[in-house]
């Protein structure tokens, strides 16, 4: 919006000021700095609120014992992650191009499902808010969308293979399940992890991170050129788009570092996999989603594996899961597993970086 709205001006000798607002760079650091200064300025306030409407978390009863204490903690934090985020990229992002409300769409649509959920939960009382199916269904028609959208407006439907710059494999009429499921498995993989004070923000942060520069360089012609990527022009919008991510995440960290004031809820853990995966497929990095998010696909994994392996067989290969919990009944120290699962998610970010060279 500023954008559009003061970048005109700097034609007049008095407003050249104005210029810095076409550099990417700039504005990545103002919707960081932006989504953060939200945070802290409704952050109190929406945990009191919370507190006083009595709108806490629904503890497992088969879950560690440890986390009984937790019971009643403020949850739907991920309002505060969304409305920083959005806000900000509003405000810094250029909303001339169809990739801004692309992901707009894909991260508040699966915000308003997290509500939904997150609101049943409360009302009744119990830690399962919709039905599995009817989550689906609604994951996929906002996937569906975006999807469809990206077709319509001309996207590029090869797909990039990290370490391999000259296999490209053309999707076709495949591309769009394809994004679904890329969308839709970002979304719940977050959703998953999502059971430790600050467990899931930490790894969102460094995915975004990583992903700012992914979209930076594959929206930069010489850059991309250069790096032998393929370049999508309006991409390095989502550099802007994921700097508010990590602002937002460094905003709500503070109020959700252990021990936690406040719980994100599927309001913010199936938004901000959401946002992640439509950011991956603009960028063209979908399968990279893999490496750079590889804790999340560890936890989707492990409730798979669990759930498989009891149904079919009558055993648990872990605890429990997702397996975060398997670490905490073996006796690990929550933090311990919270800061152990980041220094993993910086390692498989940094793999993902050496993709820009070694191709």
């Amino acid at each position: 919006m500023l954008y559009h709205l003061l970048y005109p001006l700097h034609t007049h000798s008095a407003y050249g000021v104005f210029r810095v607002f076409r550099y990417i760079s700039f504005r990545v650091l103002m919707a960081m700095l932006t989504a953060l200064l939200i945070s802290f300025l409704f952050g109190p306030a929406l945990i009191r609120a919370l507190k006083k409407y009595q709108i806490g978390q629904q503890i497992r009863d088969d879950g560690p014992k440890t986390h009984l204490g937790k019971s009643g903690t403020p949850t739907m934090g991920g309002i505060l992650i969304v409305l920083s985020m959005v806000v900000s990229y509003l405000l810094w992002g250029r909303l001339d191009i169809a990739f801004s409300w692309m992901v707009l769409l894909a991260t508040v649509g699966f915000a308003a499902i997290g509500f939904v959920d997150d609101y049943l939960k409360l009302r009744k009382k119990v830690s399962k808010g919709l039905s599995i199916r009817g989550k689906f269904k609604l994951q996929g028609l906002i996937a569906l969308v975006v999807g469809l959208l990206l077709v319509i407006f001309g996207f590029d439907t090869h797909l990039t293979v990290p370490f391999l710059k000259d296999f490209t494999p053309h999707l076709g009429f495949v591309f769009v399940p394809f994004a679904m499921l890329v969308i839709i498995g970002a979304s719940n993989a977050v959703n998953l992890t999502d059971g430790l004070d600050g467990l899931a923000i930490g790894p969102v942060m460094i995915c975004a991170l990583t992903y700012l520069i992914f979209a930076y360089v594959t929206g930069h012609a010489e850059m991309s050129a250069y790096l032998q990527l393929s370049q999508v022009r309006g991409a390095g919008e989502m550099a802007v788009f994921c700097a508010a991510m990590i602002g937002a995440g460094l905003g709500f960290l503070w109020y959700n570092t252990y021990p936690a004031q406040i719980f994100m809820g599927d309001v913010g853990s199936l938004a901000l996999g959401a946002a992640l995966g439509a950011v991956a497929i603009i960028t063209k990095q979908e399968l990279l989603l893999i490496v750079v998010g590889g804790i999340f696909v560890v936890e989707a994994v492990s409730v798979i594996v669990q759930v498989f392996t009891f149904r079919t067989m009558g055993k648990r290969v872990f605890r429990m899961a997702p397996i975060h919990h398997h670490f905490e009944l073996k006796g690990w120290a929550e933090p311990k597993v919270i800061v152990r699962f980041w220094i993993i998610s910086i390692i498989l970010a940094l793999i993902a970086l050496a993709t820009l060279k070694l191709r």
